[in-house]
């Protein structure tokens, strides 16, 4: 099980952070166009995009948590929920900020954007940025600690015997 959890984990992980990563790239592309455009190309985005996205997240989320479960007693348990932690940031920023940007966004007019479409665009951006950081992090955690050995670590907290240095 917990191969199968890695590999999907991986997988998923990586396709989200790279989907992620081109949405910023032409974002970023976007900058130095008009409000139009802007619309334009933003209500194409928001046509699918979202789809993949929720395609590729929720089942990261899912592999990383059963991951995290199943590595739980093993050296490689920090990374497994350091990277857990990372997408469900994620997921909390998405519903929080980029969600109901989007949601707004549909209603916009590409012949005549708001007046604020700048400042909408640029409060997406950042929080956009900042969670394609998160998801690559997160990847990258995983793939890092894909190949480490695993060992398991005892279910006792301490093992080895005390000595008591009154008695010594």
């Amino acid at each position: 099980m917990t191969k199968y959890a890695r590999f999907v984990s991986l997988v998923c992980a990586g396709l989200f952070a790279g989907f992620l990563t081109s949405v910023l790239v032409l974002e970023l592309s976007l900058r130095g166009f008009d409000g139009t455009v802007y619309t334009q190309v933003r209500l194409v985005e928001l046509d699918s995009l979202d789809k993949l996205a929720v395609a590729t997240l929720l089942p990261a989320l899912i592999a990383t948590a059963v991951l995290a479960y199943q590595t739980y007693r093993t050296n490689t348990r920090w990374s497994t929920v350091a990277a857990l932690a990372l997408l469900v940031f994620v997921l909390g920023l998405t519903l929080i900020v980029n969600l109901p940007i989007n949601s707004d966004q549909l209603h916009w007019n590409a012949q005549s954007p708001p007046s604020n479409w700048t400042d909408v665009r640029d409060r997406w951006q950042i929080a956009h940025a900042v969670r394609t950081v998160a998801a690559v992090v997160a990847f990258a955690v995983l793939a890092l600690a894909a190949p480490l050995p695993r060992t398991r670590r005892s279910s006792s907290p301490n093992t080895s015997p005390r000595r008591d240095p009154l008695r010594a």
